[in-house]
This record gives structure tokens, C-alpha cells and sequence, in this order.
């Protein structure tokens, strides 16, 4: 419902409109019969029959869809040329509709997973007809949407890529916003909820809440508890896991974690250390933040695998840090709010020594609460209706005439440290860059595909003609219908290619480790670095054993090997002859080592101010400029000298809109007037990094939307 508000009090948006269910049940009322509710703030619910007019739990819904799915396009007929211009489902079975709708209507439709069955039949070992159902829903979900927004790297990137149907140009990620935590909310409630459970009020309040689901762990996060050594002497464990009648039905899910959880207290005689209330209210859930707060608390999410893990945001929100899970989404809201850590549950020493560090040390956890209040306030529903909307108008607006197929110039240029790391030096390339037309503009890049996109976006910037992702070996173009991948540049690269070799022969090499598997792809083969000169035995050990292949080291620590034929030097010379463009048309810029053969090759090099030493062996070549500027504004200076092509600035983030602005850059002023808290100053608990990435598009024009 916050993302509809947020959506619906954009200029450019007509109006947001919720389609749902309909039913009768006089248990509720007739709310749920009444076809139309006003929302408030230009959101608008509508309910639709179906066959079946009875209130009907999640499972017997599906043979519903073919009937609720008619409603829904005779309603959408209905409303002539006020129809909507894009749909968003939520979940494969309004996907399912999604789809029906486009086939009749011709309206796009995006599609967010929220939760995927083929991670949780692995997590937990599930099997049964409806869940394989459910996953075949989700796979042509995933292959008719023509764009999907997942919210975490990992469910961008590991999620929704172990369905084959799954295409990682259609994929974006945009992080969800943190509303505000509850003015004037008390701990009286939560207190009032948990002193039947607890014999000392005023110990640290180690909280807990989620679904009485396998996969969220509950009855393991009560082991660990009562196994780590203190941690009951020293703080509370409160579980908030639904509701519930009875102990628990061992014929149902919840039922079997309900008594999960009961047999641990038991089992481990914690009665007055552990609190489970059967029932609560949900204005009892800020009262409990607000207490684990006050009470020099923690929030723990210890699931088996998490797709997101939204209430590691509502908690960071009460300025209250985290201890969660190592599998899923909750990796990348730690990285970005610094307000706590990730361990794996399966170790239970590993998870419980993580709670008990953070509940003994008061400064560590006075800074990871600190960074909670700050960060969080950095994402916000405006932010995230903003980048939807920059998805949103790709679909809608498909671009009816493309870059000229052979541009008059070309800038191949790194992201992170070099396009990124001054907003305001950001929003001045971003207005070169929109007065430009004749220019390509690829970002070559590190990163992969949607995490570049991903910073991009995060730092306000344009999506680029051409992504050069994960350092040279993988290519995405657009097109009319949007992102493709290179598949003749992947062939390219796949002859002589030994990756299973090249893994198994460094296996047990003393120099290196291998990075998280989320780091690997099918041409990159990515460590670390744990002693200087790792990379020259690296290449030695494959010289020895025949394999041919590049090692990149850069940022010092990062050593990807690629195939012989891959790297950014090599992407820029497969993209500059297929656009007809001579090296001298090419313009290069980055910062690091991974940049070092894009800018030796390129004819007109630019090295930024802010570059690392690795690249001091390159600053007296006469085919690179080294600029006095850093990070984008050095790339402007740059461009100048070897092109003339002069940085005129339009505006700055917090300008007021000019009444003749070009297409689409009412919509990016106010994307970077939302992303200025975010990269104008350095993130409270950040620790430096060296990053590389790629972007997505500006919006084609300043026309209303109207969203269901």
C-alpha cells in the first residue's frame, strides 16, 4: 500500500488502481462485496467476482483464476480509453492474469516474485503437486514478463536465475521503502504482551517476528539460544510467529512450528527467558521494536533462506540493529544499511556467538543502531516509485527511434569511481549526456548486469546504449524491446573456455579464495587475493597446466580470470566493429585495474583523478589524458579534450524544473532530488569500497501513467 501512495503523488502518474478478489462472507461485513474503495491519494481498489463468491483460503483459489481473470479484462474493456497503461502482478497467480490481459489488451505487465518455490523446495526439502505447480506458474511468469523487479541481489541474481525461463536483461532491482517508524509509539503494549513470559522486564530484548513457517527457522533460533553459552543470563528472546489457537496441528505447517517452538522452551527449561504470546494485535508490532530499542535490544532473522527480509527494514527504522541470515536477500540490507551482521543459522555457534557479540558490545551496537536511524531514512517509497517508474516508462514508451547504428563518437566508461562518487558531478554527466545524441554510450563494467543497473539508478545516472558487464564478458545492447544479450559475443568467447578445469586446478592454491558463488559467471571465474604476487602464480599454474586464459587483477584484492578472448578491451573492439566505428571515434574512462586493457587499447583514454595506483603505469602514454578532476566531472574534462564535446550543466539536484526540459528530465531531476540523501554523503557504518557498474535508462517523456 506504500508503494501504491508513493506511486499515485507522482506528477506523472494519472492515478493507481489495485484489482483483488471479491467475496461474500458475513463473518466480515459486506466491505469485501463492494466492488469500489477510494484509498485515498489517487489509489483506487477494485474488487472482481470470481466463480466462486465464498471467502476462500490461499490454495483453493486457483481454480478460481480462469473466471476472476474474464472479470478482470471485461472490467478493463469497460473503462474505454481510461484502460491502464501498465500492469504490476504480484505473485505468479496474478501473472497468470497479467498474461490473459496482454494477450487481449496489449497492456505490458512487470511482474515481482516476493517469494519463489524453487528455493524453498531446496531449503527445505519440500515436494508435493501443489508446489510444483506453483513453480511452473512461477517459470512462465518469469518468461512472459517483460520486465521483472526483484528486490535483492540475490534473488535477482540466484533466485530467479535457477528458472531456465529466466533472462537477466529483464530483471531489475529496486529496493523496496522504509516507512517511517510510528511517531509517539510506546513499549507499554509490547510490555503489557510479553511480562506474562518474562521474569527480568529489564534484560536486553533479543525480537523475533515472521510466519510460522519450515523456512523461517523458529524452533532453531530457540536452540540457539539455550546452546550459546550466557546468552539466556544476559537477554530475553521474544518470537512473534502468528497466531494460534491451540499448541499446534501436526497436520499443518504452522502447526508443526507452533509446537516446534513449545518443545524447545521445554526441552531446554526456558521458561521465563523466552516469550511466545499466541495472539497480538498489529499495533502491538511497533510497540515491540520500540522496546527491543529501549531495551538495548537486537532483531534476529534466522531463516533457512530469506527472499528479502522486509523486517530487517521496519526494525532498522526503530534504530535497531540486526543479526540475520547469510542466505537470500538479507546479505545486501546489512551491506547497505550497516546496522548489524549476516551469519549462517545452520551454525548455531557461529549464529549465537554473532547475538551475544552485539548484545556485550554497547559501542558496537550504539553504531550499528546509530547507522539503522541514518541509512534507513535514505530509502524511502518515493525513491522506489521513482525507479519503477523509469521501468514503467520503457515499457510504455518504447523508444520509437533508435541511436543511429553508426554514432558519430562512443564512450566506453567504468561506473563505480569513475561516473560515480559526487552527485552532483553525477547529475552534470547525466545532462552531457542527454545533450549528446550523437554519441554511444556503454558503461563497461565489473559488476553484473543488475547490479549496475542498480547503482546506476541508486546514483541518478542514465541507462546506457550497451552494458560491458562483469569485467568484459558478457554484452547486453538495446533494442526495440529492450535489453538483449550478446549471444554471438558469448559464442565468441565460450571456444577454448575451461572454467571447471581452471576451478578444480585452484582449488587448493595457498594465494587465493574463491568469492561468493553470486560473484561467478559462466566467463568469470572470481578470488580474492590473500598475498602479493598472487596473480603472477595464478598465471604461471594455468601457463603450466595448458589452459589459456586472462587474469585481471584490481582494488588490490579482486582477481577474476576470464576466457583468452574476453575483458572490456576486447567487449569495446567487438562493439566498435559491429557499430562501424574506428578506435579513433572511441572514448575510454575508468579508474582501476580492471580498466587497464579498455584504457591501453582505446585511442582517447581518460584516467580520473581519483584513480588507483594500479594505473600509474598508464598515466604517460600519449593515447591517455590524466585529468584534474575526479570521479564524472573528470570523465567531462576528459571527453572535452579529445572530443570538444563541452559539458553545458542544465541543472543541479535540487534545481527547480525549467518549463522547456527535455524529455524525461523532469523525471530524472526528481529521481536525483530522491537519491541526494543517499550518495550526497557517506552512509552512516560504511566502510570504503572499490566498486564498478552500469545503468538504466532515463524515461522517454514526461506523459501521465496510470498503474495497476
Amino acid at each position: 500500500m506504500d508503494a501504491a501512495h508513493a506511486q499515485a503523488q507522482l506528477s506523472q502518474i494519472r492515478g493507481v488502481e489495485i484489482l483483488t478478489r471479491r467475496f461474500s462472507d458475513p463473518r466480515l461485513g459486506s466491505r469485501y462485496e463492494q466492488m469500489h474503495e477510494d484509498l485515498g491519494h489517487g489509489v483506487r481498489l477494485t474488487r472482481i467476482w470470481s466463480e466462486d463468491h465464498r471467502y476462500l483460503e490461499k490454495d483453493a483459489l486457483i481454480p478460481q483464476l480462469p473466471s476472476f481473470t474474464e472479470g478482470v479484462i471485461s472490467y478493463l474493456e469497460s473503462l474505454g480509453d481510461k484502460r491502464p497503461d501498465l500492469i504490476h502482478a504480484h505473485f505468479a497467480d496474478a501473472a497468470e492474469v497479467a498474461i490473459a490481459i496482454r494477450e487481449r489488451l496489449g497492456i505490458p505487465f512487470i511482474y515481482t516474485a516476493h517469494s519463489l518455490a524453487i528455493d524453498k523446495r531446496e531449503v527445505t526439502g519440500q515436494t508435493n503437486p501443489s508446489l510444483e505447480a506453483r513453480i511452473e506458474r512461477e517459470g512462465r511468469a518469469i518468461a512472459e514478463a517483460d520486465a521483472i523487479i526483484a528486490s535483492s541481489r540475490d534473488e535477482a541474481e540466484r533466485q530467479l536465475m535457477c528458472y531456465p525461463s529466466a533472462r537477466q536483461e529483464r530483471i531489475h532491482r529496486v529496493m523496496p521503502g522504509i516507512g517511517p517508524c510510528e511517531k509517539g509509539c510506546d513499549s507499554r503494549r509490547a510490555r503489557k504482551l510479553l511480562q506474562p513470559f518474562l521474569r527480568d522486564m529489564d534484560k536486553p530484548l533479543i525480537l523475533t517476528i515472521a510466519r510460522p513457517v519450515a523456512k523461517k527457522n523458529l524452533p532453531a533460533l530457540v536452540d540457539i539460544y539455550a546452546e550459546t553459552p550466557g546468552l539466556r543470563e544476559k537477554a530475553n528472546l521474544a518470537v512473534i510467529a502468528g497466531l494460534r489457537d491451540e499448541i499446534g496441528d501436526e497436520t499443518t505447517e504452522s502447526g508443526r512450528v507452533h509446537r516446534g517452538l513449545v518443545e524447545a522452551v521445554d526441552r531446554h527449561n526456558l521458561y521465563g527467558c523466552v516469550a511466545y504470546p499466541k495472539k497480538h494485535e498489529p499495533e502491538d508490532i511497533a510497540s515491540l521494536y520500540t522496546l527491543a530499542s529501549e531495551a538495548r535490544g537486537i532483531f534476529v532473522n534466522p531463516a533457512l533462506t530469506e527472499p528479502f527480509g522486509l523486517t530487517l527494514l521496519e526494525a532498522a527504522s526503530y534504530g535497531l540493529p540486526v543479526v540475520a541470515t547469510a542466505h537470500g536477500g538479507p546479505v545486501d540490507i546489512v551491506d547497505l544499511l550497516h546496522h548489524g551482521v549476516c551469519a549462517d543459522p545452520g551454525d548455531h555457534k557461529a549464529f549465537g556467538g554473532a547475538i551475544l557479540e552485539l548484545i556485550d558490545d554497547d559501542q558496537r551496537r550504539a553504531e550499528a543502531a546509530q547507522a539503522a536511524r541514518t541509512n534507513s531514512a535514505r530509502w524511502n517509497w518515493k525513491r522506489y516509485a521513482l525507479e519503477h517508474l523509469r521501468i514503467a516508462n520503457r515499457l510504455v514508451r518504447r523508444p520509437r527511434v533508435l541511436r543511429l547504428a553508426t554514432p558519430e563518437m562512443a564512450l566506453f566508461s567504468d561506473i563505480d569511481n569513475t561516473l560515480t562518487g559526487n552527485l552532483r558531478a553525477s547529475a552534470r554527466f547525466a545532462d552531457w549526456r542527454y545533450g549528446q545524441r550523437g554519441w554511444l554510450f556503454a558503461v563497461a563494467t565489473g559488476r553484473s548486469l543488475p547490479e549496475a543497473r542498480f547503482t546506476l539508478s541508486r546514483w541518478g545516472l542514465p541507462e546506457p546504449d550497451l552494458f560491458i558487464s562483469s569485467v568484459g564478458s558478457e554484452i547486453y545492447r538495446s533494442s526495440e524491446e529492450g535489453l538483449v544479450f550478446d549471444s554471438d559475443y558469448a559464442d565468441h568467447l565460450s571456444q577454448g573456455w575451461e572454467p571447471d578445469r581452471i576451478r578444480e586446478l585452484l582449488r587448493d592454491c595457498p594465494v587465493i579464495v574463491p568469492q561468493a558463488d553470486i560473484e561467478q559467471r559462466r566467463f568469470k571465474v572470481s578470488y580474492y587475493t590473500l598475498t602479493e604476487g598472487a596473480r603472477q602464480q595464478v598465471c604461471r599454474l594455468l601457463s603450466e597446466a595448458g589452459l589459456k586464459a586472462r587474469v585481471i587483477l584490481s582494488h588490490g584484492n579482486f582477481l577474476d580470470i576470464l576466457p583468452e578472448r574476453a575483458g572490456k578491451a576486447a567487449a569495446m573492439r567487438w562493439v566498435a566493429e559491429r557499430r562501424t566505428l574506428q578506435m579513433a571515434q572511441c572514448v575510454a574512462a575508468g579508474d582501476s585495474g580492471n580498466d587497464s586493457d579498455l584504457l591501453e587499447s582505446c585511442h582517447r583514454s581518460i584516467i580520473v583523478r581519483n584513480h588507483s595506483a594500479e594505473l600509474d603505469h598508464l598515466v604517460d602514454l600519449p593515447n591517455v589524458y590524466r585529468s584534474s578532476k575526479p570521479f564524472a566531472d573528470g570523465v567531462l574534462e576528459g571527453v572535452e579534450r579529445w572530443a570538444g564535446a563541452r559539458a553545458t550543466p542544465r541543472r543541479m539536484p535540487q534545481a527547480p524544473a525549467s518549463e522547456k526540459a527535455a524529455p524525461g528530465s523532469k523525471l530524472e531531476r526528481e529521481l536525483v532530488d530522491a537519491l541526494s540523501a543517499v550518495a550526497a554523503a557517506p552512509e552512516a557504518g560504511a566502510k570504503p569500497k572499490t566498486p564498478g557498474g552500469a545503468a538504466p535508462k532515463a524515461a522517454e517523456g514526461p506523459g501521465r501513467r496510470d498503474l495497476h
